[in-house]
């Protein structure tokens, strides 16, 4: 019989888990038997500059509880990544209540609330402001750096560690498309190449870094601020844009990180960009309605070539 819950007795922290792709991987981890640190600025008693009250890490660690039943657990605690201080205390804890460290999930962000990402016409990086624009580097870039500098070093204490970059795009797709506006393109291609980075690093030591994004993907604030819209009716949107038909819930990404965090052979994908879709290709899960949208091929072949909605052969 296969396991159910493959991850039972690892230790992992989701470094962004408040809501949309971190929440659902903290779930999806402790689903699999994992304890889960689900860290993030929003909680209960205070809301980040995201403005989103509504999703907190208090909500997030009572997910990972529910879905991990009697094995994994979810352990909320706020930080703020930027500041290394709260970021070398979060890893002292884990140090001091489970003695090692098996998955490292960066999915710190923050940026959008910074760009107008829904103007038609982006302005020029010259045009933009400038405090704005280093707010997104640090919310994207430099937090990731601040988390990794302080946790590798137990993640490496034993061989199998797995650390995660999320971002928006492939390798592939980010080399051949500029993500403008400016700041936004660098805070979403700068991680892929961190993946890389540091999985030269980890590699004498038996851990793998990689490099994993969702595709379009239906967060909270995809759903009820771009298109007012639910999960239960979240194809109404595509009303308004058609290509949303191969969007995917955040369950997508939570299972390909599972999936990966699972695998005995984790390592062949060390330094590696790779996508929700591509995985589900490769260990057979599926989103949460059944079906495997593979969101970066489709948006090649099918929205970037002009061609009209169909999402047939592509999930």
């Amino acid at each position: 019989m296969e396991n159910a819950q493959p991850l039972k007795g690892k230790i992992a922290l989701v470094a962004g888990a408040t809501r949309g792709a971190g929440r659902a991987m903290a779930v999806e981890l402790g689903r699999a038997g994992a304890t889960v640190y689900a860290t993030g600025r929003t909680t209960r008693d205070h809301v980040s500059e995201v403005g989103r009250s509504t999703e907190t890490i208090e909500e997030t660690a009572e997910l990972v509880d529910a879905a991990a039943g009697a094995e994994g657990r979810g352990i909320a605690v706020p930080t703020d990544h930027l500041e290394p201080e709260q970021v070398r205390a979060l890893v002292a804890r884990i140090d001091r209540e489970q003695g090692r460290l098996d998955i490292l999930v960066n999915d710190l962000w923050g940026g959008d609330t910074h760009l107008d990402m829904g103007s038609r016409e982006q302005p020029k990086m010259w045009e933009m402001d400038l405090d704005k624009g280093l707010r997104v580097m640090r919310l994207g870039i430099e937090s990731h750096i601040v988390t990794s500098h302080s946790a590798l070093p137990l993640l490496i204490r034993n061989p199998g560690g797995l650390l995660v970059e999320v971002t928006d795009g492939t390798e592939e797709y980010n080399r051949a498309t500029y993500r403008k506006p400016f700041f936004y393109d660098l805070a979403k291609t700068t991680p892929i190449r961190m993946a890389y980075g540091l999985g030269e690093e980890l590699r004498e030591f038996g851990c793998t870094a990689v490099c994993l994004t969702p595709g379009w993907l239906r967060s909270e604030a995809m759903l009820d601020s771009a298109f007012h819209v639910t999960e239960e009716n979240w194809r109404d949107a595509c009303e308004q844009a058609p290509h949303f038909a191969i969007s995917e819930s955040p369950t997508y990404i939570g299972r390909a990180l599972a999936a990966l965090a699972a695998d005995p052979e984790v390592a062949r994908w060390n330094g590696q960009s790779l996508s929700s879709g591509g995985l589900a290709r490769e260990y057979g899960f599926t989103d949460a309605d059944g079906s495997a949208p593979d969101a970066w091929r489709y948006i090649a072949e099918v929205e970037q070539a002009g061609k009209p909605a169909d999402v047939t052969g592509y999930r």
